[in-house]
């Protein structure tokens, strides 16, 4: 209990002093993650809008695709995308493996399914709700989606913000990608893996306390997003 209580100290004290090294894998962390989130963003919305306000031959099975793409197995994703930017693969010309590129690209692959998949639901409640007045308005698809998007743009938040949290804490796919290189690729999951399997106990901790605080942030955002959207639905 001793050593636990020292290396929670230590975590603490490497987490107020601003340690350099924490903090680098901390800002790599979130860079890719943002990054990816935005990718996976400006690809699922669209999408997700799309299917919300179309009725088209075999949207049953677009909609049982796209709900069955949100459990991708990150592992898989890795080799895949692994497979694709080694030099025998199609992309390796990009030389991006083992690059935060590798792992932009690995994060907005697991991303995308989530995003379309809850903004397509957020949109077609919407879309349920003012179907009549689009019709009597005479509104084309692109103006019924612009309306969608921006009267839904709080849930749409919620939608960003749990696609944000699912590439934070994500470390099966970047892992494969990115091959965890100190200095270049090491994000806070893969750093947390790779020092607890060598025993640095404190590095772990801190680590895992920023991340705890992220994930937390990020459910804090989510939940004030949806109060103030019912405060504007009632007002």
């Amino acid at each position: 209990m001793q050593n636990i209580a020292e290396a929670f100290g230590l975590a603490l004290s490497l987490v107020l002093s601003g340690e350099a090294d924490l903090y680098e894998i901390v800002g790599l962390s979130l860079r890719v993650s943002l990054s990816a989130t935005l990718l996976a963003s400006a690809i699922g919305l669209p999408v997700g809008a799309l299917v919300a306000v179309s009725r088209f031959r075999g949207r049953g099975l677009v909609l049982v695709v796209m709900n069955a793409l949100m459990g991708l197995p990150p592992v898989v994703v890795g080799l895949l995308v692994y497979l694709s930017l080694s030099r025998s693969g199609p992309l390796g010309f990009l030389g991006l493996l083992y690059t935060p590129g590798a792992m932009i690209l690995a994060q907005t692959i697991l991303i995308v399914p989530i995003v379309a998949a809850l903004s397509r639901q957020v949109l077609e409640d919407l879309h349920a709700e003012y179907a009549d007045q689009f019709r009597s308005l005479c509104l084309s698809p692109r103006q019924s989606i612009a309306t969608l998007l921006w009267d839904g743009r709080y849930a749409l938040l919620t939608v960003w913000l749990a696609g944000f949290g699912r590439a934070i804490a994500e470390v099966g796919a970047v892992i494969i990608v990115g091959g965890n290189i100190d200095h270049l690729t090491r994000v806070m999951t893969t750093a947390i893996a790779l020092e607890t399997s060598k025993g640095d106990l404190a590095l772990a901790l801190a680590l895992g306390i920023v991340l705890l605080v992220l994930a937390l942030g990020v459910n804090a955002a989510v939940q004030a997003l949806r109060l103030t959207a019912a405060r504007q639905a009632h007002a």
